[in-house]
């Protein structure tokens, strides 16, 4: 087995990607925050001081996919053309699950873009939360699904 973002001699580097074709390429990616009732009640309400949780965290979420390139080391810098990130919120397990749906033409995947857009947007919740809830847990950052390029489509199973 051979690693991608290695040479011969071991040292890093990013992919050569020149001659890969581009087709359409789409990525969700899904994640969660847990939360106190009471906290999720007040983002339901729109009433935590720094304002619009959710408003504020899908802006967020669209930056990160934007901006991924410039956090992951080997990632390539994409021209992404779309971009959705939903909140769905869960009173009774008390948690928000986030999605993010990420899309472009191009010569390399988008899964990074999705899970970078779900990752921040849950950091940004945090943010926005933590004067009143520090005890907020991250978790099951995923991929979801991806379509296009040579390795075809894949379909988490199970959910």
């Amino acid at each position: 087995m051979s690693f991608t973002h290695f040479d011969e001699e071991g040292r890093s580097r990013m992919v050569d990607v020149t001659a890969k074709t581009d087709t359409v390429r789409e990525a969700t990616a899904k994640g969660r925050i847990i939360m106190k009732p009471e906290t999720l009640k007040l983002v339901l309400e729109s009433r935590m001081e720094k304002g619009n949780v959710f408003e504020v965290a899908r802006v967020a979420g669209i930056m990160a996919v934007k901006k991924t390139g410039d956090l992951i080391p080997m990632c390539h810098p994409l021209n992404v053309t779309a971009v959705d990130v939903y909140f769905y919120p869960d009173t009774e397990k008390s948690e928000i699950e986030i999605e993010v749906t990420a899309k472009l033409t191009g010569k390399t995947g988008i899964e990074m873009e999705a899970l970078t857009g779900v990752s921040v947007a849950a950091l940004t919740i945090y943010d926005m939360c933590k004067a009143v809830d520090k005890g907020m847990v991250i978790s099951d950052v995923r991929l979801m699904k991806k379509s296009g390029g040579k390795s075809g489509t894949f379909v988490r199973d199970g959910e």
